[in-house]
């Protein structure tokens, strides 16, 4: 697989091929973008992605990232 795609001249992904989806904050831990954002990275006009990418760094906050195995996930029932 290549990423050729994304040297064109536009706003780039910020995918780092970490793809998991927190299931609390709804956001991938990898990019920290929604499932939503991902899925219309591709159709985003540059303006769009330049106001999410600018938004990445705030939300780091959000994801735990130890949520404690499955006695956290018990405890959370």
């Amino acid at each position: 697989m290549s990423d050729q795609i994304w040297t064109r001249d536009e706003v780039e992904s910020p995918c780092i091929k970490i793809c998991v989806v927190n299931p609390e904050a709804r956001l991938c831990t990898g990019c920290l973008r929604s499932i939503d954002e991902i899925g219309r990275w591709s159709r985003m006009s540059s303006e769009e992605r330049r106001e999410i990418m600018a938004e990445l760094p705030d939300r780091a906050g959000q994801i735990s990232k130890r949520r404690g195995g499955r006695a956290a996930r018990l405890a959370r029932k």
